[in-house]
């Protein structure tokens, strides 16, 4: 299926290219979250009309990204767990966790922007973390897990 991107997609394409995707990639994720529209003679059109507005929006968002990256780059965030005697914890922090920490900070973070390079945390210790805030913005934080008292 033809699309215009109306936001920059990793793998996929710009704002603004027309480029051709899977039809259930377009149907079920692109067209719902607003991010393409079915690439049809009328809808380039008035994307050409509305492109400066999309690139504004988008030149915002990647601004938003950025402070927040400052903000937040190289935080320490303590999370307290229930751990055995060897410091072994009864679950795993989870991104989740790691969001809601985050959250308590006053930070607006989805677990699905918290990226845990070393896999799955289940002891005691410090964790680099990655914070994804954007396609191009990347932020570092350390979590320090530790047995709740």
């Amino acid at each position: 299926m033809q699309i215009i991107l109306l936001e920059s997609i990793p793998h996929v394409g710009q704002l603004g290219d027309v480029v051709k995707v899977k039809d259930g990639f377009a149907r079920n994720y692109l067209i719902p979250t607003k991010r393409a529209k079915r690439a049809t003679e009328a809808a380039i059109e008035e994307f050409k009309a509305h492109k400066a507005e999309l690139e504004r929006a988008q030149a915002e968002r990647l601004a938003k990204a950025q402070e927040l990256k400052t903000k937040i780059d190289g935080i320490v965030l303590t999370i307290a767990s229930k751990a055995g005697v060897d410091g072994r914890l009864f679950g795993s922090v989870t991104n989740m966790d790691v969001a809601e920490a985050l959250a308590k900070l006053g930070y607006d973070i989805h677990k699905s922007q918290v990226r845990t390079p070393l896999g799955a945390i289940k002891a005691i210790g410090e964790y680099p973390l990655q914070i994804d805030l954007h396609h191009d913005i990347v932020a570092d934080v350390v979590v320090q897990v530790v047995a709740e008292a």
